[in-house]
């Protein structure tokens, strides 16, 4: 799974780097504690709506992390009725699944982040669990490019008035090579090379980029053990990213 993940870029450098449009109007901090809820980054392929015809299209745009599905009814005018927290999405069934079935079909996004948490569970001095989180990131620090899916929610009872909120979810699978060491699920990452293929909105998606990634591109990934304060989502810097010697030796997947 993914319920945690760092991330320093900003929109307009990401526009500039994969030259794209900048739709988000906001100037961007590093966030290095992104929890489910926040307002994240996405990278997604559109027309123009007012030339349909032109070519699509990268785009960078702000979403709440955690799919909100279309047909969701209002609590209250303009704010969707609360449900599953649906910030990842198996992608192995996201296709067959209600939720995810017409996202995975037209609405595909990319999650950009340097790395994602995951934790461990051992025994204390104690003797009771405890909890050790793991910094999963590339050993070059270039950034990750998961594959998500996205979604637009309306409220039906405003009519012509309502206000679009974008949503995603992040699409996960089965831990490959030494990342099972820290849990069996893991983010899907999306390789430069497929982009295209992934983000195209006018044609489906081919069902082997839902597949598990390669050892050979997951070897590029290292995990290390950071410091507990990033179990709380109230702390946020780039502390939580510190070397942690004493908590258990790091797993190298060089």
């Amino acid at each position: 799974m993914c319920g945690r993940y760092a991330t320093t870029t900003n929109p307009a450098t990401l526009a500039a780097e994969l030259d794209a449009i900048d739709e988000t109007d906001d100037s961007g901090t590093p966030n290095y504690n992104v929890a489910p809820t926040n307002q994240v980054l996405t990278v997604v392929e559109r027309h123009d709506r007012d030339h349909p015809e032109d070519p699509a299209q990268l785009r960078i745009r702000k979403m709440r992390w955690g799919l909100i599905p279309p047909w969701t009814k209002a609590a209250e005018p303009g704010v969707p009725a609360k449900g599953k927290p649906l910030f990842n999405a198996r992608a192995d069934k996201a296709a067959t699944t209600a939720s995810f079935r017409d996202a995975v079909k037209k609405r595909r996004c990319l999650v950009p982040m340097d790395g994602w948490y995951e934790w461990v569970t051992e025994p204390g001095p104690d003797g009771k669990a405890v909890k050790l989180p793991f910094y999963m990131s590339r050993g070059d620090g270039e950034r990750l490019y998961m594959a998500g899916l996205w979604s637009v929610w309306r409220d039906r009872d405003q009519g012509d008035q309502a206000q679009p909120l974008l949503s995603c979810t992040i699409l996960t699978t089965d831990a490959v090579g030494d990342l099972t060491k820290v849990h069996d699920r893991m983010p899907l990452p999306m390789p430069r090379e497929h982009w295209d293929a992934w983000l195209d909105p006018d044609h489906p998606a081919p069902a082997e980029l839902l597949e598990n990634p390669s050892e050979s591109y997951i070897s590029e990934i290292i995990a290390r053990p950071v410091p507990p304060l990033v179990n709380s989502v109230k702390n946020n810097g780039p502390e939580l990213l510190a070397e942690v010697k004493d908590k258990g030796e790091q797993i190298s997947l060089l």
